[in-house]
């Protein structure tokens, strides 16, 4: 290191001079140094958290209550209605078939569906998940339709099968005939109601026939 010696000639002071750098002051410290953030503000127990939390069970409980006697209020009331008969459902598809007159495979669609649904609820027969050879196949075991009624059900559903499966097209007329069978089929099968013998209320059986008197 290289020193430079000057004169201060007012002063008389010498003053040394070096090429070295200048040495930084010392740091004060911080008046803030080794404090801390202020802490957040403690949570003082009121002595009522037990209270809210005996209400809230018993808003969930009465709310479970409400819920169960809802259901089974609505379960009852689901019972009291009656379901609609076999007979009924069948008579409304049948007539809703009648819009799709025009178009044969949909129209005989319809009404054989209607005419098997039928069949299974009214006599527990397999109808829909069976071909139809299986299903006259097995019409002829049962005692629960007359021959005739095998014979007009068996043509029914083999003309329905002859549009659905063979592309024929037959005209209105005929098809008002397969609709007309189908409503008759239902009509002869559907539960005929029990009658009352006058004069005996408990006594059930066919009701006498009306006889003419004269003048």
């Amino acid at each position: 290191m290289r020193a430079v010696v000057t004169t201060n000639f007012q002063a008389k002071v010498p003053l040394v001079v070096t090429n070295s750098p200048a040495t930084a002051p010392a740091t004060l410290p911080s008046p803030t140094d080794g404090l801390r953030d202020i802490a957040p503000p403690l949570a003082i127990p009121s002595g009522y958290e037990w209270l809210w939390w005996t209400l809230g069970t018993l808003v969930l409980v009465a709310a479970m209550v409400f819920l169960a006697w809802w259901l089974k209020r609505r379960r009852e009331q689901q019972l009291l209605v009656p379901p609609m008969p076999a007979h009924i459902r069948a008579r409304q598809k049948l007539a809703e078939a009648l819009a799709l007159i025009a178009q044969p495979k949909p129209f005989c669609i319809a009404v054989s569906d209607a005419v098997r649904a039928y069949l299974e609820e009214r006599f527990t027969f397999r109808a829909p998940e069976r071909t139809t050879e299986e299903f006259l196949y097995e019409l002829q075991a049962t005692t629960l339709l007359s021959p005739d009624q095998k014979a007009s059900l068996g043509e029914f559903l083999t003309n329905c099968d002859l549009v659905k499966f063979a592309k024929y097209e037959p005209g209105e007329p005929e098809l008002r005939d397969l609709h007309s069978s189908a409503v008759r089929l239902v009509s002869e099968t559907e539960p005929r109601p029990e009658l009352v013998v006058s004069g005996d209320p408990g006594a059930r059986g066919p009701r006498p026939a009306a006889v003419a008197h004269s003048p």
